[in-house]
């Protein structure tokens, strides 16, 4: 019998983590799991082997795929294919691109080049004995109170630590209060600089450009929808999702799943039915 546990909690960081999640599977048939991009950070603690990833399907399932127990992800335009085991637990964390320097001690822009970059690289040996500590427990709520125990630390620690430039936090609020359907004139008016110098500072900061950073936010938002009705036991009317999240037509968001996640809705649907049916894709980031 197959089982599938998602267990969340408000991470309380200030908005720096923007959700945390636990998951545990057990006796699922072992697949290949499409991680999809984000306009967050992706950070997973796994306590059950390590996350193994690649590029393509062939990289994932081949001997050059990516294999590391604390998963630090920049942000993408394509997917990365991750093996599911059948069995696996873990912690996922959602954090702001712009908390990067703080809780990461690096800008989210660094991350970009690489599909998903070793924890204890990024953040040191210390990390690997909050990994262990972690491990050594059974139950959610001490495992969470490590992990936020651990980022507060980091994030106090970061007081010296240079600031994202005022511009660029204001250009993400403005795009995240439109859920993606701004212009880039009407966001570079708001900060009252050119499209190509914000483009470039946005871009040095978060490794995506506004107009990139936008088009995220639109496709987190309809594919969220997507999953409140699936999880709610409906058929997702992909219409009226892309109406609602801003799209010219329902062409427009078959189009943005094409490339985000590699296949149209339909197969999306067909692939994470399950998973979202458990849970599995209403982080709480809306």
């Amino acid at each position: 019998m197959s089982t599938r546990e998602f267990v969340r909690t408000a991470p309380g960081l200030g908005g720096m983590v923007v959700s945390a999640v636990g998951y545990r599977s057990a006796g699922v048939p072992s697949a290949l799991h499409r991680g999809l991009p984000s306009p967050y950070l992706t950070v997973i603690f796994s306590l059950d082997g390590p996350v193994i990833s690649g590029h393509t399907p062939e990289q994932a399932r081949g001997a050059d795929a990516v294999r590391t127990d604390i998963v630090v992800g920049g942000l993408h335009q394509r997917p990365a294919f991750v093996v599911q085991p059948g069995h696996e637990t873990g912690v996922q964390l959602a954090v702001h691109p712009l908390a990067a320097r703080v809780l990461l001690g690096l800008p989210a822009a660094e991350l970009a080049p690489q599909l998903v970059t070793s924890g204890t690289e990024v953040l040191g040996k210390r990390v690997a004995e909050v990994h262990e500590r972690m491990r050594e427990q059974d139950e959610w709520e001490e495992r969470f109170a490590i992990l936020t125990a651990y980022l507060r630390q980091r994030a106090a620690a970061a007081d010296r630590a240079e600031p994202v430039r005022p511009e660029v936090a204001e250009a993400w609020v403005w795009l995240a209060r439109h859920r993606g359907t701004g212009t880039l004139r009407g966001l570079s008016a708001h900060v009252a600089l050119s499209p190509r110098r914000l483009t470039t500072l946005f871009r040095a900061e978060t490794g995506l450009s506004p107009k990139q950073a936008a088009r995220l936010m639109r496709f987190q938002h309809a594919r969220t929808a997507v999953a409140r009705a699936v999880a709610a036991g409906g058929a997702p009317r992909l219409a009226r999702i892309a109406a609602d999240c801003g799209y010219c037509d329902h062409s427009h968001l078959v189009r943005d799943f094409q490339q985000y996640t590699g296949v149209s809705p339909t197969a999306w649907l067909a692939e994470e039915c399950r998973n979202i049916q458990a849970g599995g894709h209403l982080y709480g980031e809306e």
